[in-house]
């Protein structure tokens, strides 16, 4: 992918529409693989979001480029679903996501959700299928104020918690502020983060939290 590009938007200029990502990985020589089930494109290609910039970064700006791939986890059980509050070390801060976060050099998706999930909640849990690749870009300020030209990726796996305890944030000091278990019917009375504002549909066709 060039810096910037949506995986289905590569997908489309090879002569396909994506239905739903497959799996997720990473090669030996540290790139990131995501396969996707397709079907050949006819017509016209869908309409992908274009690179959006923070309202107090002026026009001419163009930022230093910064590429970051993340995994997270939709983590439902008996207790409702895994959530998590960003704290000022990120530009959302008080804002509500799921639990996930940035892969470590050469970490594969599947290790560095389940890494990330005990550091920010300290909950054991099982993966089920992959069921988002999201992809965003934007000009905005990080949190030290430099303006990045940003690329974030997002690897979304399903899970489930058999055992859920209270959460505990073992990763103190970071961009976690608070960890908690949210009922389904309670998520929109927190303030989610653009990313995951699509939260209803990724829920949906979930399975029966145990």
């Amino acid at each position: 992918m060039a810096h910037g590009q949506h995986p289905e938007t590569l997908l489309h200029a090879a002569g396909w529409v994506a239905h739903a990502p497959e799996s997720a990985s990473v090669a030996t020589d540290g790139a990131l693989e995501l396969a996707y089930r397709v079907s050949p494109l006819s017509g016209i290609p869908p309409r992908v979001e274009g690179r959006r910039r923070d309202r107090d970064v002026p026009a001419d700006a163009v930022g230093e480029a910064y590429q970051r791939v993340a995994a997270y986890a939709l983590v439902l059980s008996r207790e409702g679903v895994l959530l998590t509050e960003f704290t000022a070390q990120t530009h959302v801060a008080g804002e509500w996501g799921l639990p996930g976060g940035g892969l470590e050099a050469g970490e594969t998706p599947v290790d560095g959700v389940l890494r990330e999930v005990w550091e920010e909640t300290g909950q054991q849990i099982v993966l089920g299928e992959l069921i988002a690749i999201q992809s965003s870009h934007w000009v905005g300020r990080a949190p030290s104020r430099v303006i990045e030209d940003f690329h974030a990726i997002r690897i979304v796996y399903r899970a489930v918690c058999p055992d859920p305890t209270e959460p505990v944030i073992h990763d103190v000091g970071g961009t976690t502020g608070d960890a908690r278990w949210v009922p389904l019917d309670r998520v929109q009375d927190l303030p989610l983060t653009r990313s995951w504002q699509e939260f209803e549909a990724l829920v949906g066709g979930g399975p029966t939290p145990p």
